[in-house]
């Protein structure tokens, strides 16, 4: 390996500073919720391949098609008899050398009528709507899971934001306290519960730290971004809910053929009823025609192969031993079992739909009730920490007020979470996301 001059390196040294700098000094990437969506949509590895697997129909699509178009195929060959003869009978003056012999043929086919071609270009169409539809949920399900963990992040940053202002009123409350146990007019006792107190919210919010990276790197994951790239959301979790309408969607009606599920499983069906076809064609003949023309690049002496051949090539199926009919019977079943799954998928996504619209509901009312809990607690601490700076309560009551006021605010945001998952569940039903 050669090494770089001292001088060279000493001019580069400028250069490799600058570049470090600029590298440390990037701004992160900054998200909304939608385009955090449209990220993901557009760089998330499952959607990606899901969009693969659709090319991939198309491409079998026109395979299939292409089956019944006109086939050329050209061949050459080359034959040395290595000086062989050929004699008739006891007559050695009629004695028949081989000489080398080379053909070029050209062949051109052409279906004309095939019944099993016909039903494999519609299956070939259902196949590629399958994969499209496939694509399509897939989506929908990136979409939901990058709103969840968007979601997921902001509630732990937002938890982290509670835990560390309490930290810092708690610090607040112990110098406070420290100074009053030197005046006489506090017990040591109460800045000892006061500590612990301080030290618990510091464990809380190295907890809630480490949650809020998780969720970020989940996040990224989702929106197919490397683990090192630093990401910064943008949007609220208050704001998302204000603009949400809940009610809208409580009002929407479902529709089955706008379920992805609900449309995978039906064309399913259209599969399997086209794969009864299928079988039947094998009863019918197959109409195949043809023309060859052979150039002798080589000839023979005796010669009576045409260059010119055209011809119709018909086959008929006469008697299989019951075979065929056997196949297309069962087809028929699959058919049946097709038909008693989509009836199936039916009745389960009524009861679904009946499930996640109560979900909502529940979740609705539980965050209006949390919310109002609250500002209670907020009240009752802010009441409990002016009495404790006066010294009418003991550190214990400030301490269970404080408890109750971490309390309410988890079950807030607990119940913002719910609500959102509540919601994004029934969008993702009725394929509103």
């Amino acid at each position: 390996m050669s090494k770089i001059p001292f001088n060279k390196l000493l001019f580069l040294l400028p250069l490799l500073v600058f570049v470090a700098l600029c590298s440390q000094g990037q701004n992160p990437m900054q998200f909304s919720l939608e385009e955090a969506r449209e990220h993901a949509i557009e760089h998330n590895k499952n959607l990606v391949n899901a969009g693969l697997t659709v090319d991939e129909a198309d491409l079998q699509l026109r395979e299939t098609i292409a089956q019944g178009l006109p086939q050329i195929d050209a061949t050459i060959d080359y034959n040395n008899y290595f000086g062989s003869t050929a004699t008739l009978g006891d007559m050695p003056a009629f004695e028949i050398e081989f000489n080398p012999t080379s053909n070029l043929g050209v062949s051109v086919s052409q279906l004309i009528f095939s019944g099993s071609y016909i039903v494999g270009i519609q299956t070939a169409r259902l196949y590629k709507q399958i994969t499209e539809a496939s694509l399509e949920k897939t989506e929908l399900e990136i979409k939901a899971q990058v709103t969840q963990s968007y979601f997921l992040s902001l509630v732990a940053q937002k938890s982290q934001d509670i835990i560390e202002a309490n930290l810092e009123n708690m610090k607040g409350l112990l110098e406070k306290t420290k100074a009053l146990v030197e005046a006489g007019v506090a017990e040591e006792v109460d800045y000892d519960q006061l500590s612990v107190q301080a030290s618990m919210l510091e464990d809380a919010s190295r907890a809630a730290g480490r949650q809020a990276e998780m969720a970020l790197n989940m996040l990224r994951l989702q929106m197919g971004l490397e683990a090192d790239v630093e990401i910064e959301l943008t949007d609220q979790f208050k704001d998302l809910i204000s603009h949400t309408d809940f009610q809208a969607t409580l009002g929407e009606s479902f529709n089955f053929e706008k379920n992805l599920d609900y449309r995978q499983v039906a064309l399913q069906t259209d599969i399997a009823e086209k794969q009864i076809n299928l079988e039947r064609s094998a009863y019918l003949p197959t109409l195949v025609g043809f023309y060859n023309y052979t150039e002798k690049l080589l000839k023979p002496e005796f010669d009576m192969t045409p260059n010119h051949v055209i011809g119709l090539n018909l086959n008929i199926p006469i008697f299989s031993s019951g075979a065929r009919r056997a196949r297309v019977n069962q087809a028929r079943v699959n058919l049946k079992v097709a038909e008693n799954q989509k009836d199936l998928l039916r009745q389960q996504l009524l009861i679904q739909e009946k499930q996640l619209r109560y979900n909502l509901n529940n979740a609705l009312e539980q965050y209006e009730s949390q919310e109002r809990n609250l500002q209670v607690a907020r009240r009752v601490f802010d009441n409990i920490n002016n009495k404790y700076s006066q010294g009418m309560v003991s550190s214990l009551d400030l301490t269970t007020a404080n408890n109750n006021y971490l309390q309410a605010e988890n079950s807030y945001i607990s119940s913002m979470m719910q609500l959102m998952e509540a919601q994004i569940e029934l969008e993702k039903l009725l394929n509103e996301l």
